[in-house]
């Protein structure tokens, strides 16, 4: 949907409209309407800092920041944890290796079927010129 919809913050037949009928059905509506008529504008930013404050107020409610999980206490379960999400982490890597040197494969693999049908093209190119030259001798 476009900025230019017809059901903006603004006052237009179509809002006028829905506030009026708004207020003949149940007048909280009509109320929201005309709410939104004056102040929907601001609706964005009214949401952003809604947000930020959310956020800042269970930011103290996240994680520790080592392991990214709490310590609960047993320190047999904690070190065996903290080895399992290393070897976890040491997997990942080795995975996303192996995905950058598929991505390589595969981009090389492109570039030389690129390279074979632009060859390709510039020989048909070439004969086609070469058979024109030879009818012009003639």
């Amino acid at each position: 949907m476009t900025n230019t919809a017809m059901l903006r913050p603004a006052w237009t037949p179509l809002t006028i409209a829905m506030m009026v009928l708004g207020f003949v059905v149940f007048w909280p509506l009509g109320l929201a309407m005309l709410a939104y008529i004056i102040w929907g504008d601001r609706l964005d930013g009214f949401k952003r800092d809604v947000n930020k404050a959310t956020d800042d107020m269970f930011s103290g409610c996240r994680r520790s920041k080592r392991s990214g999980y709490s310590r609960t206490g047993n320190v047999a379960f904690d070190d065996w944890r903290d080895a399992e999400l290393k070897r976890l982490a040491e997997e990942r890597r080795k995975l996303d290796e192996a995905r950058e040197e598929f991505d390589d494969y595969v981009r090389e693999l492109r570039r030389a079927k690129d390279q074979k049908e632009f060859d390709k093209f510039m020989a048909k190119r070439q004969t086609a010129r070469d058979r024109s030259s030879d009818s012009d001798l003639d």
